[in-house]
């Protein structure tokens, strides 16, 4: 059916005529389905009309030029847009079209911001995900001190960074409302290094109170992973998906970006053993227990979609690439879950990794083991685990006080 309708497109009139094909076939090696990539190129066809009787050729064809179609034509489907964004990434792709020049801000406020991101980067050496975040942080608190400008540094006051903190911190996650004001003291440490601050506000940014090891790590019992895991339906193809990823976080206490980064060449099937994309741009090598590897084969084998991608775990829907990020095997587990009635507390992905570290700590491993299959770097972030260890601390513990003198 595709191919008659590409046979056709031959004798359709327009700029983007000749382009067809060969979205098509990107199409296709997305994984839509001929009906899909069907409907997609009769709406450029209609694009491609349009652009004739205006004059137009495919070098005039950017968002613009699709906004004024758009407007003028009745008969937009729901998914048209996303084709014509499609359509002009492929064109770029191609070098048809020249690439989109983003709009230059050239506001105080991004000024100000670009100044601060290169001497995070250069200076901090901080990595891109980090100054983003540190930038959301001082870009709210500028805005809120000085709105639109100026930017007189000179007048912010104790008062006004402890006011932005104590407002905002309550409806944040402890780890959340840590970065913020971490944030705030590099922006502040930053602008007094400039002299553009007469005093270093460092000390006026309140500390955000996180008792280390105020809390007992979530996590399921090995019963309990089990039931997830045998929940999964392998009949399918997504299931098998799910297990294998489902067992890297079970059986190795993967994080979830750690899985989403997993590739192909990271696998060594010979020597059973796998490569762990940490954190901190570590690289960790682990034994891949026969169960994993099984589970791993029978999805590269039987399940994963044709796509361009190294990518080991990718979208079963077109278009076919690798996940997002964390987030989808969050749902995944999630789903997981729901279908085994379990309803813990903590639903993530990282219940997993704590759920094997109580398992082993109950099985008799120590501190130092179960950091080495963490793969953590500082000892003390394995000390939490010891709060699990009831039988433990239980032998620990002394015998409370009789009153009397007995």
């Amino acid at each position: 059916m595709l191919e008659e309708f590409l046979r056709a497109s031959k004798r359709i009139q327009g700029p983007l005529a000749f382009h067809l094909p060969m979205f098509a076939a990107s199409l296709k090696e997305d994984g839509y389905t001929d009906e899909s990539v069907k409907g997609k190129l009769w709406c450029l066809v209609d694009l491609g009309q349009w652009m004739q009787r205006k004059g137009l050729t495919v070098a005039n064809l950017n968002e613009p030029c699709v906004e004024q179609f758009v407007r003028r034509h009745h008969h937009i489907g729901r998914g048209d847009p996303k084709t014509f964004e499609q359509f002009l990434n492929h064109l770029r792709k191609s070098g048809v079209v020249p690439d989109r020049k983003p709009a230059r801000d050239r506001s105080p406020l991004a000024e100000i911001l670009g100044l601060y991101e290169r001497y995070l980067r250069s200076e901090r050496g901080l990595v891109p995900s980090t100054i983003l975040y540190y930038q959301s942080f001082v870009r709210k608190f500028l805005v809120e001190r000085f709105r639109e400008g100026p930017f007189d540094f000179t007048k912010v006051k104790p008062s006004d960074v402890s006011d932005f903190v104590l407002r905002l911190a309550p409806s944040m996650s402890v780890g959340r409302a840590h970065l913020m004001t971490t944030a705030l003291r590099s922006f502040f440490r930053y602008l007094f290094q400039r002299g553009e601050m007469q005093a270093d506000l460092v000390a006026s940014v309140p500390t955000v109170a996180d008792w280390r090891l105020s809390t007992v790590p979530k996590y399921m019992t090995a019963e309990e992973v089990g039931r997830m895991l045998q929940a999964c339906n392998q009949r399918t193809a997504t299931g098998r998906r799910d297990y294998a990823i489902l067992l890297l976080l079970a059986r190795l206490g993967l994080r979830a970006s750690e899985v989403v980064a997993l590739q192909f060449g990271d696998i060594n099937w010979r020597a059973s053993e796998i490569i762990i994309r940490g954190k901190g741009s570590f690289h960790d090598r682990m034994p891949l227990p026969s169960e994993v590897g099984k589970a791993l084969a029978s999805y590269l084998r039987r399940d994963r979609p044709f796509c361009s991608t190294r990518r080991v775990f990718v979208r079963m829907k077109a278009p076919r690439r690798g996940f997002a990020g964390p987030g989808a095997l969050t749902t995944i587990v999630r789903r997981a879950l729901d279908r085994a009635d379990l309803h813990p507390s903590m639903k993530g992905a990282h219940l997993l990794r704590h759920s094997l570290a109580t398992s082993m700590l109950r099985s008799g491993a120590t501190m130092a083991e179960i950091g080495e299959i963490l793969r953590h770097r500082v000892p003390n972030t394995t000390e939490i685990y010891a709060k699990v260890d009831f039988a433990g601390l239980r032998s620990l513990a002394l015998p409370w006080p009789i009153g009397g003198g007995r």
